[in-house]
C-alpha cells in the first residue's frame, strides 16, 4: 500500500514516517514544503491512502490561517480530483474546529473541504479532532506547552506560568499515530469524525509538577509511578529532550574488602534495584527478615547461596552460575548469604521488594554456615 503524507516533516509527520517504516506491506512517502510540484504529483499519483497533516498553527498574521490550512487542504483535494479515481483521506484536524478564532474557523473549513472532496468523488475519510498533541520531537516554544516544559526543566532554563490552574486536554503522539495506523489498516471505514485516545485532563500547573518531579530522580534514585498513564508518556516525553550529554548520570558506588554495592533504582511502591560484586571466597549477607524479600540475579560468576530456616536451624545450599540464568528468593524466615564459588568476580543483580528505610531495616545479622 502506498502512502501519502503531507507535512511529512512536522512534529505528527516525523513520527507517522518513522512507523510507517516499520512495516514492509507500506510504503510511505512524505510531501514538505521543499518537496518539488513534479515530486508532489508523482506522490499522489500513486497514493492509495493520503494522511494529511500539514497546516499551520503559528503564522506571522492571522489572516494566514485561511490559506495555511483551508487553503492547502482546498488545494490537495483539487490534485486528488485530476486522479479521477477515489482516494481515502486521513485529515488531523484540532478540537479548536468548533470555536470561532480565525484557526478554528480555518481547520473546519478544511473539514468542509474535504467532506465535499469525499462526497463527490465517493472517497472514504476520516477526520481527527485532536487536542493538544504531545511526545517526542515536538518543537519547544512553538508546538505544546509540554514541550517547553521539557525542554527548559531539561535544562534547567526558567518556565514561566500565568495560570497555573489553567485546564489542559492532551494526546499522546503514539496514541495518534495508533489511530491513524488502524485506520490504514483497516482502509479507512470510517467516514466523518473519528475519535482520538486517551484523553487526559490536566492544569498546567500539575503538567509543571510532574515533568519537575524527573529532575530528582538522578539525585534521589526515586523514581516516581511512570510505567502507566500520563506519567508514563510525560517521561518519556521529557527524556527525548534531554541533551545527549545527560543521557548518562553517576551512581555513587560503595566499595569494601568484599566488592562493591551500588544502588540503581527506587520505585515509590515496587522496591529497589542494587547491583554488588563479591571477590573469589567472599561471603556477603549473613541475616534474615521478617517481611522483606529480594530476588537475586547472578550476571557473572558462579555463586553459593546459603539458607538455614529459624525454626529448626535446617541448613540448605543452591549453586548458580551465570550461564543458566535463574532467580534465587530470599524468603522471610530463613538466613541467607552469597558466596562467590567461581575463579571470577562474581556480579549480582538484586531486587527487593520494599525500599530501605534504615529506621526499620528489617534486616537481623544471623550465621548461615557453620
Amino acid at each position: 500500500m502506498n502512502v501519502v503524507v503531507t507535512g511529512s516533516q512536522g512534529f505528527i509527520g516525523r513520527n507517522l514516517m518513522v512507523r510507517l517504516g516499520e512495516y514492509p506491506e507500506l510504503t510511505a512517502k512524505g510531501i514538505d514544503r521543499t518537496t518539488t510540484p513534479g515530486a508532489r504529483a508523482a506522490a499522489l499519483e500513486s497514493a492509495q491512502v493520503v494522511v494529511h497533516l500539514a497546516g499551520i498553527n503559528r503564522p506571522p498574521s492571522p489572516d494566514a490561517y485561511a490559506e495555511g490550512n483551508a487553503g492547502a487542504t482546498e488545494a490537495l483535494c483539487d490534485e486528488l480530483r485530476t486522479l479521477g479515481r477515489p482516494v481515502p483521506i486521513i485529515f488531523s484536524s484540532s478540537a479548536q474546529a468548533v470555536l470561532e478564532n480565525p484557526y478554528g474557523i480555518s481547520k473546519r473549513n478544511a473539514e468542509r473541504a474535504i467532506e465535499a472532496f469525499g462526497h463527490e468523488t465517493g472517497s472514504r475519510f476520516a477526520i481527527l479532532r485532536l487536542w493538544n498533541v504531545f511526545g517526542k520531537w515536538a518543537r519547544p516554544q512553538y508546538n505544546t506547552v509540554v514541550a517547553t516544559f521539557c525542554h527548559n526543566i531539561a535544562r534547567n532554563l526558567p518556565v514561566n506560568v500565568h495560570d497555573p490552574a489553567a485546564p489542559l486536554r492532551l494526546v499522546y503522539i503514539d496514541d495518534v499515530i495508533d489511530t491513524i495506523l488502524q485506520l490504514i489498516f483497516s482502509g479507512v471505514p470510517a467516514t466523518g469524525e473519528v475519535s482520538v485516545g486517551p484523553v487526559h485532563d490536566t492544569t498546567v500547573g500539575q503538567l509543571l509538577e510532574t515533568v519537575r518531579s524527573f529532575t530528582s530522580i538522578r539525585k534521589t534514585r526515586d523514581i516516581p509511578r511512570v510505567g502507566a498513564g500520563i506519567e508514563r508518556k510525560l517521561y518519556s516525553t521529557y527524556l527525548s529532550y534531554l541533551p545527549f550529554e545527560d543521557f548518562v548520570y553517576p551512581l555513587k558506588a560503595h566499595h569494601d574488602s568484599r566488592g562493591m554495592f551500588v544502588e540503581m533504582l527506587r520505585t515509590a511502591d515496587s522496591g529497589q534495584f542494587s547491583v554488588f560484586t563479591a571477590h573469589p571466597g567472599v561471603t556477603r549477607g549473613g541475616h534474615y527478615h521478617h517481611t522483606k524479600n529480594e530476588k537475586f540475579f547472578v550476571v557473572q560468576g558462579r555463586a553459593s547461596f546459603g539458607f538455614r530456616d529459624l525454626r529448626d536451624g535446617t541448613y540448605r545450599e543452591l549453586l548458580v552460575d551465570a550461564s543458566a540464568p535463574q532467580v534465587v528468593d530470599t524468603v522471610p524466615g530463613w538466613s541467607h548469604d552469597i558466596t562467590n564459588v567461581g575463579d571470577d568476580l562474581l556480579i549480582v543483580l538484586l531486587w527487593a521488594n520494599e525500599v530501605f528505610d534504615s529506621a526499620r531495616p528489617d534486616t537481623t545479622p544471623a550465621p548461615v554456615r557453620s
